[in-house]
């Protein structure tokens, strides 16, 4: 549930155009928007229908605003404003005025921008080739069969390195990725690696890194004070942020850095997802995009006043042809430009169904593996209708697009709006269906009682890849503070049996299964749950916790390595999912047992029991009987792939420690 970056309600008045109006207003269909660069002339073209006047200005260096070439641009058919210049501009700066009603408006930014100076308020001529790293051209993904393979970790760019004792020479930069981080264990006197190598070694195959396209609240002249953000507060969408670059001044760097950071991750085996926001901009009333055609780009309601589904004060109208075109082929830059290989769409269920659909199906004719999911809510209500916005409820009528489950979520471990409530890690009932409902992939299940879903009472996914599966993420406490407010009388081990037991139930379901970073050494923010603009001292990867806390590292790459060398547990159709799982009644309340059964998915076990006992005490569960393996020992995985696992035992019961799984299979 997204919270507020910044809270900034502007009540501006829609009286220039009715939405009759906005709806007659004509559409460009070329997809030469902004600049086309060549040495021989560069061609800007920008979107402004209901403009008087356009001028563009083309200044030597941002730093003297007397050295500008003013022109006016010349207004073409389907509400474009052209103008073409017969010389080589590389390395100038460039942005427009716009005269409406009469009034001029200040210097804004192109809106398709792909370079830009230091805080992102003029456009920059580069040629692009010229960003690319040595290798660029031969920069290759690793191959990915099917989305429910995927399993990922959500990364902040700063938060990942940005530690003095992180071994890592370009602290929070996007060169960080490049650099290969080495420490010593001080007790063991041992070579411990850290950084991008850490994260290969936990087995997670896609990095999913919060915005790092050029950002607002963060200034970049000033990276020498102390300043923090999320990101989520957009100014130019195409352009990657500053102030992650090594030097924020020179509009080639953070793009040429960006590739790298891509290069390097692709290089280890790693795939690469962008976290965007196109559900609002960082300011309202002289956003560029008001500034080009007021009131078009954004929704209001009925009484004029911005609708807000982002909490941020206004909230972008996606479902306008020419707002809808800009997303778009954002989204194809970026994967095209810098190589991404997937797309988190911030408060998604703003987006409109129609937009999301057109990015899927433009990805698509690049790269079928290019994974897209997002949040299936939104921060406040919309002026666009439920029907048409992509919801969680709405998945189902969308292919290939997740979203995340806060159904088992919640389910596992305690409502989100109240950190003092736990739930089923902490021993909790009636959670058990919420929990299934996950399991199963939010997919339609004839064992379920939806009924009694915690959020959803009926099945919202058509495929078991369209839920992402979770227990935290950036928002609200992570899941080692949660489980610490919420359960304050239970001992350290017990609180680690907790976080064990939940992400145990993560990477054993169906569908797609998501880690945030440092959960696989109890990340802590010192109890604060809405870190966007905190220190770097509460929101960094603490990389001292990693050698601290090893046995539970160790932990979460056995989940990893289990979930990848059994498909059982990445069925990727409904069809399937439905035949091999299979729910088994329980005695006990706090206790969930499945089966997957058959050889799912062309397993090597035939079987696979799964138990999870959520009480604090240990439980005694019947099981299909027959001659068993266990996958777990005293409440600890073995080495997945293990050609030795104890003995087979013919059994029809058997205890499960408490707050723990218990994992058995048969050949």
């Amino acid at each position: 549930m997204k919270k507020s970056l910044i809270i900034c309600f502007f009540f501006f008045s829609l009286n220039i155009f009715a939405q009759t109006k906005f709806d007659s207003l004509p559409i460009y269909n070329g997809n030469d928007l902004g600049l086309t660069y060549t040495k021989e002339k560069s061609v800007f073209k920008i979107y402004a229908p209901t403009a008087e006047a356009v001028h563009i200005s083309i200044s030597t260096a941002v730093s003297t605003p007397d050295d500008f070439a003013v022109s006016e641009m010349k207004k073409e058919k389907n509400g474009i404003w052209k103008a073409e210049v017969k010389v080589d501009l590389k390395n100038k700066y460039y942005s427009f005025a716009i005269r409406q009603n009469g009034k001029q408006s200040n210097q804004v930014p192109d809106p398709y921008a792909k370079a830009v100076d230091v805080n992102g308020n003029r456009a920059c001529i580069i040629d692009l080739k010229e960003t690319n790293p040595t290798g660029w051209s031969e920069d290759k993904k690793p191959p990915l069969k099917n989305f429910t393979n995927i399993i990922l970790y959500e990364l902040h760019v700063r938060d990942f390195s940005i530690q003095p004792q992180s071994g890592i020479k370009h602290q929070g930069k996007f060169l960080a990725f490049t650099d290969t981080a080495i420490v010593i264990n001080p007790v063991t006197q041992q070579k411990i690696y850290q950084g991008l190598q850490a994260i290969k070694d936990l087995g997670v195959t896609h990095i999913h890194l919060l915005p790092s396209f050029d950002f607002a609240s963060v200034n970049e002249l000033r990276l020498d004070s102390a300043q923090y953000n999320w990101g989520y507060d957009p100014k130019n969408y195409n352009v990657p942020e500053g102030s992650y670059s090594t030097n924020p001044n020179n509009p080639v760097t953070r793009i040429k850095e960006f590739k790298q950071a891509v290069q390097a991750i692709h290089k280890n085996g790693l795939r690469v997802v962008m976290d965007v926001v196109y559900n609002h901009t960082f300011e309202l009333q002289n956003s560029l995009f008001n500034q080009l055609v007021p009131g078009y780009y954004y929704r209001y309601n009925k009484d004029g006043t911005p609708s807000n589904a982002s909490g941020c004060g206004n909230e972008i109208a996606t479902e306008r042809p020419m707002v809808r075109k800009m997303i778009v082929e954002s989204v194809v830059y970026w994967a095209k430009e810098y190589h991404m290989d997937g797309f988190r769409f911030d408060l998604m269920g703003a987006m409109d169904i129609e937009t999301m659909k057109q990015v899927r199906a433009a990805l698509d004719k690049i790269d079928s593996t290019i994974f897209i999911y997002g949040e299936g809510w939104t921060a406040g209500g919309s002026a666009l209708a439920d029907s048409l916005r992509l919801t969680k409820q709405n998945i189902k009528q969308v292919s290939r697009i997740a979203a995340f489950c806060d159904d088992m979520r919640d389910g596992i471990k305690g409502p989100w709006n109240d950190n003092n409530k736990t739930a089923f890690i902490g021993g909790v009932s009636g959670l058990e269906e919420s929990i299934k409902f996950g399991i199963a992939g939010a997919v339609f299940h004839p064992q379920i009682d939806y009924s009694k879903v915690n959020y959803s009472k009926t099945n919202w996914a058509n495929e078991p890849a369209q839920c992402i599966n979770y227990v935290s993420c950036h928002d609200d406490n992570t899941l080692w503070d949660k489980i610490f407010i919420s359960n304050p009388n239970v001992t350290e081990a017990d609180r680690i049996k907790m976080d064990l037991l939940a992400q145990t139930i993560v990477l054993t379901s169906q569908g797609v299964p998501f880690i945030h970073a440092g959960e696989e050494f109890l990340r802590t923010k010192n109890l604060v749950s809405n870190s966007y603009k905190s220190a770097d001292s509460i929101n960094q990867l603490d990389w001292n916790r990693r050698a601290q806390y090893m046995d539970v590292v160790r932990y979460y790459q056995k989940l990893i390595q289990l979930r990848k060398e059994h498909p059982a547990f990445r069925m990727p159709n409904t069809e399937m999912l439905q035949h091999h799982l299979e729910f088994l009644p329980v005695d006990s309340a706090c206790v969930i047992a499945y089966l997957l059964k058959g050889n799912a998915n062309g397993d090597k076990w035939k079987d696979i029991l799964v138990i999870l006992n959520g009480n604090k005490t240990a439980q005694r569960v019947n099981i299909p009987a027959g001659n068993w393996r266990f996958a777990t020992l005293n409440g600890e995985l073995l080495e997945a792939g293990s050609e030795s696992p104890p003995t087979p035992k013919p059994i029809s019961r058997t205890t499960v420690p408490a707050i723990s799984a218990v994992i058995l299979f048969r050949e």
